[in-house]
């Protein structure tokens, strides 16, 4: 009974039970204001976070709506790529600085002496039988529609395109390398940042102005998405020593990061500056001039080779216009894509110091081994044809826009365990090259 009045005659004026009871309210609303604090300070984070993520969406966002140009027409690949047909005169490249009055060249002034259809007939080297096919294509042509006269078809890019990538300026761009000790008489390749190479390439000591080559293709495995597979041409001025290097490429690649399949596809790069600021990939800056209505540049190449197989050539010429300058590409047999106007050039401005034609791999090490990521078909040059991946009829334009047979070449791979290349000649090959291997295998563990 006396602790029931106690509770009856509580009240502010009583000393030590209300203080008690009062510290006691006061403690469980501290403890629930801390709580909610807590909690709003979570919501808070998550929500900086998710502002942080739309405000990068919709930098793509603005980005994306710079280089995808309002299309005429869209066509659906059946691998999922959306390929827009885009007025000629709206294409990006135009939105360069240094291409402001720039008129576009419909024809180069003259093709290069000596250049003529091949049949695409059987050959035969080293005593096999050549299954060579000549009709490697791209995988949107099976839907069957193709782009308006006066539009060019452009690979859309898509916001997973550019989330991809380290980030929107690095989006669509080879990542500048700092070149590593070699040779006097090595090509200037860059071989830093765990890109490997098999490749063959031209003295320095002569004027070039193209460079041709026949390559099959194939579907190499990559095993990390940053890291990339490709077998191209290079066309060279300047030197990897410091920042002034021209250089024009053209190829095959399989590059998950950029494309985000593993299909093997038709690109392009250019850079006047080491790979530092200018250039990229394709057409995802202003710079290549598309002139072609059939090809879209980065999409997919099929039907590809096969081991023992049938084998997929493409063809790729790069020269420059006599007259004009300007360096134009060409697809198969005299199919012209286009070209890179010489307004972006400083060395290649006047002609080539250097060809490469071959592979590169990005080796990133991810697991403290040696990459699994294949070049070429995955196997090594010695497998031969069928087997290994090539390179045929090198050829290259001199200063009298006259193509002619590569006589002589050299060689070279960094880790010959892991990759390697081996070159040869042949009256209906010319000078020819198998190349390529698996990456990581017990030799090459590391």
């Amino acid at each position: 009974m006396g602790i029931t009045g106690r509770k009856r005659r509580c009240s502010c004026s009583a000393p030590s039970p209300c203080e008690d009871h009062l510290l006691l309210l006061l403690f469980l609303f501290v403890a629930m204001l801390l709580q909610r604090a807590k909690v709003e300070s979570r919501t808070l984070n998550y929500t900086r976070h998710r502002q942080t993520s739309t405000l990068r969406l919709e930098r793509i966002s603005r980005h994306l709506d710079k280089i995808n140009k309002p299309p005429v027409l869209t066509i659906e690949s059946p691998d999922g790529d959306l390929i827009d047909c885009v007025h000629k005169r709206k294409q990006l490249a135009l939105d360069h600085p240094l291409l402001k009055n720039h008129k576009i060249q419909k024809m180069p002034t003259e093709m290069p002496r000596g250049m003529k259809v091949n049949s695409g007939s059987d050959n035969e080297d080293e005593g096999e039988s050549m299954r060579v096919r000549e009709d490697a294509w791209q995988m949107w042509h099976l839907n069957g529609t193709l782009c308006p006269k006066g539009t060019v078809p452009i690979r859309r890019s898509t916001v997973h395109d550019v989330v991809r990538a380290k980030s929107l300026y690095h989006y669509g761009k080879k990542r500048s390398q700092l070149p590593l000790s070699r040779r006097n008489d090595a090509p200037d390749v860059l071989s830093a940042n765990g890109h490997e190479h098999a490749i063959a390439y031209t003295g320095s000591s002569q004027e070039m102005y193209g460079a041709k080559a026949t390559i099959n293709v194939w579907d190499p495995s990559i095993q990390v998405m940053n890291e990339f597979s490709l077998s191209q041409l290079w066309i060279l001025s300047g030197s990897f020593d410091g920042t002034d290097l021209n250089s024009i490429e053209a190829g095959w690649q399989v590059s998950p990061e950029l494309y985000g399949d593993s299909r093997p596809r038709l690109f392009t790069y250019w850079t006047s500056d080491s790979y530092r600021a200018t250039g990229c990939y394709n057409l995802l800056c202003a710079g290549f001039i598309q002139t072609n209505s059939r090809i879209a540049i980065g999409a997919a190449i099929s039907p590809v080779s096969s081991y023992d197989g049938n084998q997929y050539d493409i063809t790729i010429l790069i020269w420059k216009d006599p007259k004009v300058g300007n360096w134009w590409m060409s697809f198969g047999d005299k199919t012209l894509v286009g070209y890179w106007p010489a307004e972006l050039f400083t060395h290649l401005a006047d002609h080539a110091t250097m060809v490469e034609w071959g592979g590169e791999v990005v080796n990133s090490r991810s697991n403290g081994q040696h990459t699994f990521t294949q070049m070429g078909s995955g196997h090594f040059a010695e497998d031969g044809f069928g087997k290994a991946s090539y390179f045929r009829n090198l050829q290259i334009v001199d200063m009298d826009n006259s193509l002619s047979s590569v006589q002589s070449i050299s060689t070279l791979a960094e880790n010959t365990n892991c990759y390697d290349i081996k070159s040869f000649y042949s009256k209906e090959w010319g000078t020819y090259f198998y190349y390529g291997g698996p990456g990581n295998n017990p030799q090459c563990p590391s």
